[in-house]
């Protein structure tokens, strides 16, 4: 007995020295001869816009350059503009998708434009307790209802089809995102024992290829999809969810078979793009449009060119600069624009009167500015030629329209309250109020409380603006717009007033 235990424990150990040879045997995956691969980490945070796949464009080129084969897009958005989300989405499929493996990592949310974007990877992992979904489109102007709403939700949801096709999502999921009438429900498959998504009129109809009696209800009719992560991977959105970045490469190696050459490398925007994207962002655009236009009234109502206007200049070389920059404004359009503000600055201060040049000024810089709010090439007219096309003009009227209704408040308040602060009062001339003796009412400005608030014939003063006949001259503390008799005078001439004509005041070279 003792013998045939002795036996049988010799037996047993032989066995578990066999076994853990075995298992210490099991290569691991450098004995593999994996394949290393280059991977880039692109992180794609906040509002999506123009600037956001400008920058998405820059930074995958240089990973692409560098030999990148995987690129791991961190996604981290509530949404934003639907004709950008697009243009990213195209980007991903139609060109990026045909040289790398690309993943959109969800590392907070990936909401409306941003479920957009994390579909059209070919796969999307997910940190955990994070979501994805509800991308039913929104006008910042008003409600999108009846045919306005079906156009855009016909072209969102074709976009969603796309990328189910080209990634192989769950295509009745996608729609459930986007349009609210959308009932889907999960039905187990007999034959392969997978779970697949039927919208209610398509629901099959062999009940020995699929257990209809236990359909499960996924979207209800009266709610827009959006995920946990959890559900995301129960529904087969998500490939995975994992705790960190880590658990991305772990994941892709194990199941690609490959292996990681080094540590990823992380590409974030520059500032230059970020700066770009705050800039084009509505509220700054109102505040640009605002100053430019208060600096140009200011200017204006001030003699001599000073900070005012070049404050407006600034403002608008920054408006159509971040405009050129994100793709919005072609050359066209910016010929146009500054041709405009050439064209209005003659008129102001060059040519006598308010006439072509200054009608020719303001046409022409409408005209360029509207063609910014739409992606049009210089060859085509500006004008919008899809949904897409009106939201943008729309928001875009919308950041203009905010940006002129508060140059109107501030230029009112200005106008009214300015002068009668003695500190300030030298920033902006009033009109100034004639005097009934011996005085005529011309068309002249002066400081607030200024005495002697008229001119007569005799007065000496100075031109201040250059006399083709007609500009600006000096007298005292007053600016009267005067007419040269019969020459050009230049700035500093000294000028005597010979004739006032109701409000024409005609002045000659004292000189003379």
């Amino acid at each position: 007995m003792k013998s045939n235990f002795v036996k049988y424990i010799v037996f047993v150990c032989c066995v578990i020295s066999v076994f853990s040879g075995t298992v210490r045997a099991e290569p691991n995956a450098a004995e593999f001869n994996q394949p290393e691969v280059k991977a880039f980490v692109i992180t794609c945070k906040d509002m999506i816009d123009d600037g956001l796949y400008k920058s998405i464009q820059r930074r995958t080129n240089l990973a692409l350059d560098e030999g990148a084969e995987y690129l791991i897009y961190e996604i981290s958005t509530y949404g934003g503009l639907l004709q950008s989300a697009d243009d990213i989405s195209k980007y991903f499929i139609l060109d990026v998708g045909k040289k790398a493996k690309t993943v959109a990592y969800v590392t907070t949310e990936a909401i409306s434009a941003g479920a957009m974007l994390s579909v059209s990877c070919q796969d999307i992992i997910m940190l955990a307790n994070t979501t994805i979904g509800d991308c039913a489109p929104i006008s910042i102007g008003g409600k999108l209802e009846g045919v306005e709403r079906e156009k855009t939700e016909s072209f969102t949801r074709a976009a969603f089809q796309r990328a189910s096709e080209a990634n192989g999502y769950p295509s009745a999921l996608l729609k459930a995102m986007v349009t609210m009438q959308t009932e889907v429900y999960r039905v187990r498959n007999l034959e392969t024992g997978e779970f697949e998504f039927f919208e209610t009129e398509k629901l099959p109809k062999d009940p020995n290829k699929y257990d209809l009696d236990d359909k499960e209800l996924a979207v209800a009719d009266d709610e827009l999809l959006t995920l946990t992560a959890s559900k995301a991977l129960e529904y087969g959105i998500a490939r995975q969810v994992v705790k960190d970045r880590a658990g991305v490469f772990e994941f892709l190696g194990k199941r690609d078979g490959v292996g990681f050459a080094g540590k990823p490398t992380v590409l974030e925007p520059i500032w230059s793009e970020q700066m770009v994207r705050w800039l084009n962002s509505p509220m700054v655009f109102s505040v640009l449009v605002m100053v430019a236009m208060l600096g140009v009234y200011i200017e204006l109502n001030t003699p001599g060119l000073g900070l005012p206007g070049l404050v407006a200049v600034i403002c608008f070389v920054i408006m159509i600069g971040s405009k050129y920059l994100i793709g919005m404004a072609n050359w066209v359009e910016v010929a146009l624009f500054v041709i405009g503000l050439l064209l209005l600055m003659v008129e102001i201060f060059v040519l006598p009167g308010f006439g072509i040049a200054g009608i020719s000024g303001i046409m022409c810089m409408v005209v360029g500015l509207f063609g910014m709010l739409i992606k049009n090439p210089p060859e085509r007219f500006p004008w919008p030629q899809s949904t897409l096309d009106w939201q943008s003009v729309t928001s875009g009227a919308l950041a203009v329209a905010m940006g002129f209704t508060g140059f109107l408040i501030l230029a009112w308040i200005i106008t009214r309250y300015l002068p009668r602060l003695e500190f300030l009062s030298g920033l902006i001339l009033v009109p100034a109020v004639p005097r009934k003796d011996k005085e005529t009412p011309v068309s002249m400005t002066g400081p607030a409380g200024s005495k002697g608030a008229a001119v007569k014939v005799g007065d000496i003063g100075k031109v201040l603006s250059t006399l083709r006949p007609t500009g600006k001259a000096k007298f005292d503390e007053h600016i009267v717009d005067v007419v040269a008799e019969a020459e050009f005078l230049e700035p500093g001439t000294e000028v005597e007033i010979i004739e006032i004509h109701g409000n024409r005041v005609v002045v000659k070279n004292r000189r003379s």
